[in-house]
């Protein structure tokens, strides 16, 4: 096998391309970025290029289509789950990993034109889709609140009248009383940004209220 101009322009287009990837998920400090990305795109454009050497005249996509299951483990590796709400975070990082996969393998097949539009609208997705998925959070927020107070008859349905007050569905999810005659009830509530931010302004203005998360 000699190595030829196109061979380095596969390569150096998969550097590019994995880079630009790997530059989005480091700008925004998740956990495979710049150079991993990089390296993805890279080893991907390099084991289809040998697949397509190494396969001629028999079964050429046997190398390349081991990728698809390999990149899943490097995938799995980014996926891990939150304490908020039992969230699972590092789905699109992981998404983004088998992308970039999919473009090294198109890069080293020699499909240039259309692995540069598909990373094209990758990039779109992340940047548009980042700031609708804002708009969303500020019209629909969900936090965890905790409020700690002295015990009353009561105490804990004034919050929640506070909550309906400013438009917020909830759910009481724990309450404990403790022997210093404290009392302590868990929600989880659900509204608009604005909303929570007017509860969480009258709460800390309330001198009863003794320990306040949210």
């Amino acid at each position: 096998m000699y190595i030829t101009w196109d061979i380095i322009n596969r390569l150096i287009v998969a550097v590019i391309i994995g880079g630009a990837l790997g530059a989005e998920r480091e700008y925004r400090s998740k956990s495979a970025g710049f150079r991993t990305l990089t390296m993805i795109c890279l080893g991907a454009t390099i084991f289809t290029i040998f697949s397509q050497v190494i396969g001629v005249g028999s079964n050429p996509d046997r190398i390349a289509s081991n990728i698809v299951t390999g990149i899943g483990f490097v995938g799995a590796g980014v996926i891990f789950k939150s304490d908020t709400f039992g969230r699972v975070n590092g789905i699109t990082t992981a998404a983004m990993i088998w992308v970039t996969a999919a473009l090294g393998m198109a890069i080293g097949a020699g499909y240039l034109l259309i692995a540069t539009i598909a990373a094209a609208f990758a990039l779109t997705v992340l940047f548009i889709f980042a700031l609708l998925e804002g708009w969303i959070d500020r019209v629909n927020q969900i936090r965890r609140y905790k409020i700690v107070c002295p015990f009353e008859n009561e105490t804990l349905h004034r919050y929640e009248a506070l909550f309906r007050t400013h438009h917020l569905k909830f759910k009481r999810t724990r309450q404990c009383k403790s022997q210093e005659n404290l009392i302590s009830g868990e929600w989880i509530v659900q509204g608009s940004e604005q909303n929570h931010r007017h509860v969480i302004h009258e709460l800390l203005r309330d001198p009863s209220v003794k320990t306040l998360e949210y």
